[in-house]
């Protein structure tokens, strides 16, 4: 199995930049895809962006092209978010989450607690 831990959340002001972390240790070669999600009170789980193990390729939500960036150190087994520009409306807790040879994103992480004030 694969287990995820997020970490770099915190208090920013609106306008500025975090960058999260999230190592993934365990059957770390099996992960064909890794996702960043997040879940603002009382809203759904969102996806906020993706990136292949395998070439790199990346995806993102509308709502954050332009502001975040995935990136991934697959020596290390570890997913970053990096998220500029920061709103308020990206007040969530961020999860990391993998997909194993091409399946569902069946593993996640703790969350990390991200809050950006106006």
């Amino acid at each position: 199995q694969v287990q995820m831990v997020e970490s770099g959340g915190g208090l920013v002001q609106a306008g500025g930049s975090l960058r999260l972390s999230c190592a993934a240790s365990g059957r770390t070669f099996s992960i064909s895809a890794m996702a960043w999600f997040r879940q603002a009170p009382g809203k759904e789980r969102e996806f906020v962006g993706s990136i292949r193990t395998i070439g790199g390729n990346t995806n993102y939500a509308d709502s954050v092209k332009g502001r975040f960036t995935i990136s991934r150190d697959n020596a290390k087994s570890t997913l970053y978010l990096q998220m500029n520009s920061l709103k308020p409306e990206d007040t969530a807790v961020y999860y990391c989450a993998a997909s194993l040879l091409g399946g569902s994103y069946d593993y996640w992480g703790q969350g990390t607690q991200v809050t950006v004030s106006s």
